[in-house]
């Protein structure tokens, strides 16, 4: 079995989620912590489950989902995996989060990449990548064909989409992205979006203002 648990970090209210199986391994998605009560709140949920991180993953590499990077990088020896058409977006987090204020430990650049045909295994189970460009250049979301859900990152929204008025957006490449990627999955995945409430693929085909299915 594969359980999920997310929290809410930084300013910009970006989701971190854990994925852990009844082993105990756990995959760390989107490392968002910004300060260090929100690092103690995450190393303590580890802790207190008894949990081992295997593997650092990022939908991509926008600054809000990236903050974390370092910080897991040094506590658990583990660098980030993402697509590597992102690896522009990274190096420029450098440059602009101290122009927004935010504090910005940087990020390594992991040894791997990962890309459409690529699977992340824990607990005997499969995450599978679904490349989603149009947020960025290279989103990626992660979805479970067993237990039907998807880290959908800032790809889809409860009735909403991803911004693409940022670095790397193009909103006809989103629009063509949710509706061949996220909207042929079946009806009933959970969305869990980097951002707000979880949601279905049905539930936003039906009532989506942006893109209906």
């Amino acid at each position: 079995m594969l359980h999920i648990h997310h929290f809410v970090f930084n300013p910009y209210q970006e989701n971190t989620y854990l994925i852990y199986s009844d082993q105990g391994d756990c995959i760390i998605i989107d490392p968002g912590m910004s300060s260090k009560r929100e690092e103690d709140e995450f190393v303590s949920f580890i802790q207190e489950n008894n949990l081992l991180p295997i593997a650092l993953l990022n939908t991509h590499c926008h600054v809000d989902h990236v903050l974390g990077n370092k910080f897991v990088a040094d506590t658990y020896n583990l660098l980030p995996q993402f697509h590597e058409g992102e690896i522009p977006l990274l190096v420029e987090v450098q440059n602009y989060a101290p122009q927004m204020g935010i504090r910005y430990d940087v990020s390594p650049i992991g040894e791997t990449f990962l890309d459409e045909e690529s699977l992340i295994s824990i607990g005997g189970y499969d995450l599978s990548c679904i490349l989603a460009p149009g947020h960025s250049p290279a989103h990626l979301c992660f979805y479970s064909y067993d237990f039907n859900f998807l880290i959908g990152g800032d790809v889809l929204f409860r009735n909403s989409i991803g911004r693409t008025d940022l670095p790397g957006g193009n909103h006809s490449e989103l629009l063509d992205s949710i509706s061949k990627k996220i909207y042929t999955l079946p009806e009933e995945t959970t969305v869990y979006p980097g951002h707000g409430p979880s949601t279905t693929i049905g539930y936003e085909k039906q009532t989506n203002p942006f893109i209906r299915g």
